[in-house]
């Protein structure tokens, strides 16, 4: 294995240069060193960020680059199986952008890619590697809030661009797809329960895609009330109801863009208790996590089982909503 991963990144997404190719760069145990783009000026962000990067000018010309150890896959997402099963193929490490595929079976083929060529084919999700979470979990799990009867999550923002990837039916656009994960995916890592039975699905569609979707949905323990919408002012949140106390993540999916990352336990009497976390940034964190799993074989928490899971409850709602 190596020791120091070599990463590539497909295409010169506004998302890779602001946010991951800084995170590959800053991670500890591996370096951005190649990008693949056909344009000179989209190259030139990447190369000041880590001078001398490799510029080639087409996928498969990065992807047959021997001295690439892992891929970073930004593409927009109808594209996300066929590059990460190439990826892999060539004998490259993916992590790949969520979602990492449209439906529950283009995760099905990726497991068989992974288990068949040995190589790590995971879905950025940053927000699991992000420390507020395991601080949730661990308060669930030694009973600070009780009996869990209820939870709630949102995850808004405004973009009415026809032209952009996620209003475009062609790309894999809709809200579902771009924050369902997020909002849905989040109750399955805090509680580690899955859907139960779904109770209800409003979805307004617009210029083809799903724009806004609110869902009802029963789990083992407690109700779950859930809405995403690319037409609403920006917003995000979850709650976790319990018999004792109550728990709020006002900051759970977009930390030091949307505001500060914190876990607040709200107890009866109107002690609140909360922790707070400045600093951590969630790429990075995520990147490294990826890097020691490929060098050290350390674990991976988000297997493609867990996305699997995740895209199948998407789909359910998808059928629900159709039915």
């Amino acid at each position: 294995m190596a020791d120091h991963l070599r990463w590539g990144i497909l295409g010169a997404a506004k998302f890779a240069r602001e946010h991951m190719a800084p995170a590959i760069h800053a991670a500890r145990g591996g370096s951005l060193a190649a990008i693949a783009t056909s344009s000179r000026d989209k190259a030139r962000p990447f190369d000041d960020l880590a001078p001398g990067i490799a510029v080639h000018d087409s996928y498969e010309a990065l992807l047959a680059d021997p001295s690439i150890d892992a891929v970073y896959i930004p593409l927009p997402n109808a594209l996300h199986v066929e590059w990460s099963q190439k990826a892999a193929e060539t004998g490259k490490h993916v992590l790949c952008e969520k979602p990492i595929a449209m439906t529950a079976e283009g995760i099905d083929a990726l497991i068989e890619t992974r288990d068949r060529t040995c190589k790590l084919i995971a879905e950025a999700w940053m927000i699991a590697h992000h420390p507020q979470y395991a601080k949730a979990r661990a308060l669930i799990q030694d009973g600070a809030l009780g009996e869990i009867v209820r939870v709630d999550s949102t995850h808004s923002f405004y973009n009415d661009d026809l032209d952009n990837i996620r209003n475009r039916p062609e790309t894999g656009g809709g809200a579902l797809a771009d924050i369902g994960i997020y909002a849905f995916g989040s109750i399955r890592l805090l509680t580690g329960q899955d859907l139960q039975e779904m109770l209800s699905v409003q979805t307004d569609m617009l210029n083809g895609v799903d724009a806004t979707t609110h869902i009802t949905a029963r789990f083992p323990d407690f109700l779950y009330t859930g809405r995403i919408s690319m037409r609403a002012a920006p917003w995000q949140e979850i709650v976790v109801h319990g018999t004792s106390a109550v728990m709020r993540l006002p900051v759970p999916y977009n930390t030091q863009v949307f505001g500060q990352a914190s876990v607040e336990l709200h107890r009866s009497g109107g002690n609140v208790e909360t922790w707070r976390f400045p600093a951590e940034n969630h790429y990075v964190l995520q990147v490294e996590a990826f890097n020691r799993a490929v060098s050290e074989a350390a674990d991976w928490p988000l297997p493609l089982e867990f996305s699997r899971g995740t895209q199948g409850w998407i789909d359910d709602i998808r059928t629900f909503g159709n039915g």
